[in-house]
C-alpha cells in the first residue's frame, strides 16, 4: 500500500526557476550584493517604476528567506552554502598542497620572494615555526630598597613636567589667573 505524503496547503513541491536563480545568486554574490539585488536579477519586481521595483524586490527577497513562508527556498540556500563550504573549505592536507603549488609556481616564475613566503607559510601550518613572546614583569616586592629609590627617582624625572603642573593647581582656584586672554 502506497501512502501519499501529505503536503501543506499552498507549498509547492519544488522550487520555481526564479526561486532557484534567486537562491543561487544570493549564495554566489554573498557579501557583494544585497538580497534585493539578487531578487531583481532573478526576475522579481513589484511595479512599474524603479522605486516600486526595488521595494517589491526587497519585500520578495525578505519573504523568500523566511523559512515559514518558503521553507524549500531556505533549504536550497542552505544546501548551496554547504556545497560551497565543502568546495572552498580549508583542511590541513589541502592547505599544504595549495601552498606547495603556489611555491612551485612562484619558483617557476622566478619570484623568489613569493616562493619564500609560501614556504614559510607551509612551515607555520606544519608547526615548524613557533612564535614566542616573552613578557617580563617585575614585582615591587622583589626590589631592594636601593632599587626602589632609583626607580622612584626615574619616574619623578620622567614625569617632572606633569608634577610641576600639579603643584601649580594646588593653589586656591580663585587666585589662579588665566594665562591667555579670554576675549
Amino acid at each position: 500500500m502506497n501512502v501519499k505524503e501529505k503536503k501543506k496547503p499552498g507549498l509547492p513541491a519544488r522550487l520555481t526557476p526564479m526561486q532557484m536563480k534567486f537562491a543561487e545568486l544570493l549564495v554566489y554574490f554573498e557579501g557583494r550584493k544585497y538580497a534585493y539585488e539578487c531578487a531583481l536579477e532573478a526576475g522579481y519586481s513589484g511595479g512599474n517604476t524603479e522605486t516600486e521595483n526595488t521595494l517589491g524586490a526587497r519585500v520578495e527577497a525578505s519573504r523568500l528567506q523566511n523559512p515559514k513562508l518558503f521553507p524549500h527556498v531556505v533549504k536550497y540556500i542552505g544546501e548551496l552554502k554547504e556545497e560551497r563550504n565543502k568546495k572552498y573549505g580549508i583542511n590541513y592536507g589541502g592547505h599544504l598542497t595549495e601552498l606547495g603549488k603556489i611555491r612551485d609556481q612562484a619558483l617557476k616564475d622566478r619570484s623568489y620572494s613569493a616562493a619564500t613566503v609560501a614556504e614559510k607559510a607551509r612551515g607555520q601550518v606544519g608547526g615548524l615555526y613557533i612564535e614566542q613572546k616573552i613578557i617580563r614583569t617585575g614585582k615591587v616586592e622583589d626590589l631592594t630598597e636601593e632599587e626602589l629609590d632609583n626607580r622612584i627617582a626615574n619616574i619623578v624625572d620622567d614625569n617632572s613636567r606633569i608634577l610641576e603642573v600639579k603643584e601649580e593647581t594646588d593653589q586656591d582656584p580663585n587666585e589662579i589667573k588665566p594665562k591667555l586672554p579670554l576675549a
